[in-house]
Formats: C-alpha cells, structure tokens, sequence
C-alpha cells in the first residue's frame, strides 16, 4: 500500500505557477518551476528566490518550572552545542547526536525568551519529537498550524522589508517575532543557499497570501527542491541523509566548529551529550576522514555513490561521494566526499565512473562565499 503524501499549504500556489511535483520525506513537493533548476539558482545568487520548506518540522520547548535556563540545560543533553547563553532573539545550528557518536539529525534552535524554537528536518521530525520527549522538565510542543518559506538571495532584505520594514534591521542568526497586518511572523535570518536569507514561519491561514505579497515583487521567484540543493551543494553545506547521518560524527561531517567550547573537553559543561566520549576525542584529535569538496577536471559530473582512489589505477577505496552534481554559478561540476584531513587542498584524486577514472581536484569548502549580513 502506496503511503498518501502530504501537501503544505503552498500546494495550490506551485501548481498555478507550473511546479513540478514529487514524492519527497513523506510530502509532494515542488522540485522545479517552468523555468527549470539552472535558472532557478541563477535568479537566487542574482536576487531572491521562494521557498516552499513547509515539510520541516518546527517545534516549541518549554521549561515545565518556568526557567529559560531549565529549558537550555534539557536540550544540552541532546545536543553537543552551547544553548545555555545564547542571547534571547538569537539562533544557532545544532546536532543530535546517538551514544555512538553519530549524527541523528541536524536543526536550528532558537532562544524565545521563555521557551526554545527547534526547526529540524522534515524526514526527521517525528523521531526527534520522540527524542526530544525523552527530557523530563521540558514540555515539546510540535507547531501543527504554521507553515515556513524561506526568501533567499541577495535582493531578499530589501523584498522583505517592504513588508515588514523592521526586518531589515537582522543580523545574521537573529531570531525575531513580527507583525505583518495583525500576524505575528517568527523570522530568522540565516541562509542554506550561502547567499543572505530569511526563514519565515506564518500561520496558516495566512501563508498563501503571504507568499503571494512576496512573490508580487518582480525581484522574487518560486524554487524548488533541485536548485535548493545545487544552493545548498554549491555553498558546502552537507544535507542529513547524504553527507551525514547515524553513523557519521560531527568531525567526519566537517561540523565540529557547530560544538562551541564550552561543551568541548575542559570546559564548563564538557560532555553530558550522546555519544560524548567519541566525539570530544575526535574533536581533540582529529577524526580518520572528514568532508571535503571535489572539482572533476572534466564537465562530466559525479554524484553521490561515486567511488574516490588515491591513483589512476589499484589501490583502496578512499572515500565516497556523498553529494555532487554540477554548479551553475561555479560553471562545473562539483562534490563533497568524506576524505583523509591530511590531504592538501588541490591534490588530485580520482572518480570511478563507469569502470573509468577520472582526475578530481580537492578543494576547499565552500565553492561559493557566502553573503551572510554579520
């Protein structure tokens, strides 16, 4: 029996502008518009692109006693990050991670003043609720009436502001409440696509009009699914499922710098995480393999799966494709693989494509500089 997919409330808006829809965590989702992928990414770096991330889970935690601090020190023994201290209005990006030391998925949360806002994967969201639920002095609370879209590009600040005005003043990572014609709107300001971005939760029975109001500006367009990955790909930003996942610690997926000192060996709340003594060791040490960013020498793209060696011929497997595809604003193709530290930037290795070899650069991350607002 074929499971029924869900439709975020956009479902109607993708269809009047010519989506194309799949299957994709559960949801039918808009993988591209009529203007296809390469243009879609293209008018984002160039200026500002609609995201339909309605999927993803956004979850409210409150601490049972009253006290902000409750609520911090319950999600730090889940995630292997300083919540503790981070300033009201703020967010950060965080991991949870299992005893092994691996990635159970990766998420936004953000101080609220009394209570914590979690955005967290849509493929992930029912088994963190449950893991979350595990914490006995805090109350989850899943948010079932919003939905979220994302404006991304260099033109979003000034699409946005035209509607709320008093956005324009974020900073990069700030998490704020505002109020678009009697509607509150919870906006963070960070970015997945590497160029300067804003996440928007709106209530639903707001958020086709919403989404209209921005999409009415000649500078915004519709994105699906395929150019927020080759963003996303283009930007270094490893995807869970692909460039991490269970059996992946923070180190192999190139996210130890999202583990803050204070949770790090030595200082004031060290461990208290899962999997704490594996990962504060890599983090001292340094782990076997961690992700790196590939350039093919030829145009012919590798994608994930692909295999790495050392040399044109023999020798070992030493790593995997974990994501690749081409960039249309690097020109080429480009990946990202799980690799041994010690390898320069700019050594070549070598894809197995099709019973053939094919000289690959290493390089380092990111392909494209991010224009976040500091």
């Amino acid at each position: 029996m074929t499971e029924e997919l869900r439709r975020t409330g956009l479902y109607g808006l993708h269809l009047e502008h010519g989506a194309r829809m799949v299957p994709f965590a559960g949801w039918e989702m808009p993988v591209q518009f009529k203007t296809g992928v390469m243009a879609e990414h293209l008018h984002t770096r160039a200026h500002a692109g609609l995201f339909d991330v309605s999927h993803m889970g956004q979850v409210l935690v409150h601490p049972r006693d009253g006290k902000p601090e409750t609520a911090a020190l319950a999600l730090e023994r889940l995630i292997p990050a300083a919540v503790l201290g981070l300033p009201e209005g703020r967010q950060r990006y965080g991991l949870f991670t299992n005893d092994q030391g691996g990635i159970l998925d990766d998420l936004m949360f953000a101080n609220r003043g009394d209570h914590y806002l979690l955005v967290v994967n849509a493929a992930c969201a029912e088994q963190d609720i449950a893991h979350l639920q595990t914490l006995e002095d805090v109350d989850i609370r899943p948010v079932t009436d919003r939905g979220l879209i994302a404006l991304q590009g260099p033109e979003a600040a000034d699409v946005l502001a035209r509607l709320v005005p008093a956005a324009a003043g974020m900073r990069f990572m700030d998490s704020r409440a505002f109020d678009w014609q009697g509607t509150e709107l919870w906006i963070s300001r960070s970015g997945y696509t590497g160029e300067d971005g804003f996440e928007i939760s709106v209530p639903d029975d707001r958020l086709t009009e919403f989404a209209r109001a921005l999409l009415a500006h000649p500078e915004v367009a519709p994105i699906g699914l395929g150019a927020r990955d080759s963003l996303r790909l283009e930007a270094g930003m490893p995807l869970y499922g692909h460039d991490m996942d269970e059996t992946v610690t923070p180190s192999e997926a190139g996210l130890a710098w999202s583990i803050q000192k204070t949770r790090r060996g030595g200082g004031e709340r060290e461990g208290g995480f899962p999997g704490a003594a594996r990962i504060l060791a890599e983090l001292e040490s340094g782990p076997a393999r961690t992700r790196r960013g590939l350039r093919p020498e030829s145009r012919a793209p590798i994608r994930e799966g692909v295999d790495i060696f050392a040399g044109e011929s023999g020798g070992d497997v030493i790593g995997t494709v974990s994501s690749g595809g081409f960039g249309p604003s690097v020109g080429g193709p480009i990946a990202m693989a799980r690799l041994d530290p010690d390898i320069p930037d700019g050594a070549t290795v070598y894809a197995e494509l099709r019973g053939k070899r094919m000289a690959v650069a290493v390089t380092a991350l990111p392909f494209v500089t991010p224009s976040y607002k500091r």
